[in-house]
């Protein structure tokens, strides 16, 4: 497993384990024991974890398999982990938000963590016509500086906002973004502000819902239903980019690379995302043990121009999804019709 320093004296693994599908109400095939399974995948390197205070019953479950992680492995080992998680307000709370409200908060993730200190705190605000955000991204710097909060991060905000905030002082160590093959609208601006102010990118979606993997590769077009919010928001990414038979030609191209390193087409899909700019981990959702292997094999495929060319080849016939990063989720949230990419529709599917 590679490993990065995020920043001075903070190291991740650049693959990190994502708990939003341990969710209660999200996950409908829980492990008999969850706890265990986070401590393999600790125990193969992926020692990084990510998290949010509304993730439903998710912190609490962090904060017992540290304890667990720590009498089976001690604390130095336990030194390693790191535990990643989101400050995401509801949008009601928004016009009245205050400083004690964000406080007590973050306590409640402290306890639930069973933390001193948050490792890092990423930070999402619903609604910037609700204008006390940079406010709350100061309250939480407060908060770092009285040492509740070590690192401040964001999730899901666009790069004008991105960089109002670090250029206010608040010192982000990084910004969490849906980025893929498929969603590439990080790299039209933010990537490149990201590298000039040193806010690593950590990287959700990159399987895009498990659409980029070898169940959907020569699969017909769904018709029915499909299983979970995630899939409708990815199938109308799909749609938005060129359609199901741009997105088999991508399969196709995929499956050949995965072919060549004798892996599977999520594990290529996520692998090259840790190649783009400014990306410094990919956060990946996993239910229980079975996927540590696969998880542990992105940072380890090493792909050739060959890989990257044909990549790229495909890619180049896609249509360019419209806005900055989120902006599309963010005004259909605040019941905006989103106009030219023909993506107009994916509250089901907001995550963050």
């Amino acid at each position: 497993m590679q490993r990065l320093q995020l920043a001075p004296n903070y190291e991740i693994s650049r693959v990190i384990h994502g708990g939003w599908q341990l969710a209660s109400g999200h996950c409908t095939a829980r492990s008999e024991d969850p706890i265990a399974d986070l401590v393999a995948f600790a125990d193969a390197g992926i020692t990084t974890f990510d998290c949010a205070d509304i993730y439903t019953g998710v912190e609490e479950l962090i904060g017992h398999f540290r304890m667990r992680y720590r009498d089976l492995r001690g604390e130095q080992a336990l030194a390693r982990i790191k535990i990643h998680t989101k400050f995401v307000p509801p949008s009601d709370i928004l016009p009245g938000i205050t400083k004690s409200y964000v406080e007590r908060v973050i306590n409640q993730s402290l306890r639930r963590l069973k933390q001193e200190r948050l490792d890092l705190l990423q930070f999402h605000w619903w609604d910037y016509r609700e204008p006390r955000w940079l406010d709350a991204a100061l309250w939480l710097d407060e908060l770092r500086r009285t040492g509740k909060i070590d690192k401040i991060g964001g999730t899901n905000f666009d790069t004008r906002h991105m960089l109002e905030i670090a250029n206010a002082g608040v010192p982000l160590t990084s910004m969490q973004v849906q980025y893929s093959l498929l969603d590439r609208r990080p790299a039209q601006r933010m990537a490149a502000a990201a590298v000039e102010y040193g806010i690593p990118l950590l990287c959700y979606g990159t399987v895009a819902g498990g659409f980029l993997g070898d169940r959907w590769f020569g699969a017909p077009e769904p018709t029915e239903q499909l299983a979970n919010r995630s899939l409708v928001k990815y199938k109308r990414i799909i749609n938005a980019v060129g359609g199901w038979d741009l997105f088999q030609a991508l399969l196709t191209v995929l499956r050949q690379i995965a072919d060549r390193h004798g892996t599977d087409i999520a594990t290529v899909a996520s692998a090259v995302m840790l190649e783009r700019p400014g990306v410094a981990a990919v956060i990946i959702g996993a239910r229980d043990r079975s996927h540590v292997a696969s998880n542990v094999a992105i940072s380890g495929l090493a792909l050739t121009a060959e890989d990257v060319d044909s990549i790229t080849g495909v890619l180049a016939e896609a249509t360019e999804l419209d806005g900055d990063v989120y902006a599309l989720e963010r005004d259909d949230q605040n019941g905006n019709r989103t106009r030219k990419s023909g993506f107009t529709s994916i509250k089901a599917g907001i995550r963050m």
